[in-house]
This record gives structure tokens, sequence and C-alpha cells, in this order.
């Protein structure tokens, strides 16, 4: 038989789930503390290009339709390009959408 209970439960909050091999990211926040004591000039805060992924797609598909792994999970600090990705808004919290491919690196402390 099987009864689907799909969307039984509401999430409180939405959860973008991405396609393919999009990566939901959210960006790091520039610090604007002084380091050691030294004040950093504004352009060395204005843009941090480091963010924590927060979902991913199940990876994008070959010609043939094989199914090509994802480079980054969840909870992964990664290293972002400069320019690209695409600004989404999720209630109040903002985030960045970009392609696996774009992802400059995976950030290991």
């Amino acid at each position: 038989g099987g009864g689907g209970g799909r969307g039984a439960h509401v999430m409180a909050a939405r959860r973008l789930v991405p396609l393919l091999d999009r990566v939901l990211v959210e960006r790091l926040k520039p610090l604007e503390k002084s380091v050691g004591g030294v004040l950093l000039p504004d352009s060395a805060a204005s843009k941090v290009n480091e963010g924590v992924v927060v979902a991913v797609g199940p990876g994008g598909r070959t010609r043939d339709g094989e199914l090509v792994p994802m480079g980054v999970k969840e909870g992964d600090k990664v290293l972002l390009p400069e320019y690209g990705g695409a600004a989404v808004k999720l209630g109040d919290q903002e985030f960045t959408v970009y392609r696996d491919e774009e992802i400059v690196g995976v950030l290991v402390d």
C-alpha cells in the first residue's frame, strides 16, 4: 500500500534545497573589530571571501547521465570567488548560491 506522508510536517524556516551542482553558502561577515589592537583599513574588512556551506545539491550530471559527486558538503568552510554567485534571501537571512565548480576550495583548520 504505502500512504505518502509528504507535507505532513511543516518546517519552521524555509529551506532551500539546491538543484544539480549548486551550493548554498552563508558568507562569513567581516569582523569590524581590530586585530591585536591594530585597526584594519576598511578595504581589508569590506569583503570576506569565506563562507559556510548550508546546503548542497545532489550533483551535476554528465552527458551520459552519470552523477558527478559534489566537491563540498554541508558544514564545510569554503573559499569563495571574488565575483559570481547569486544572492538569495530566505526569511531575514542572506545566502549566496554558487555552482560547485565556482567554489575555490575547502578551508581546513
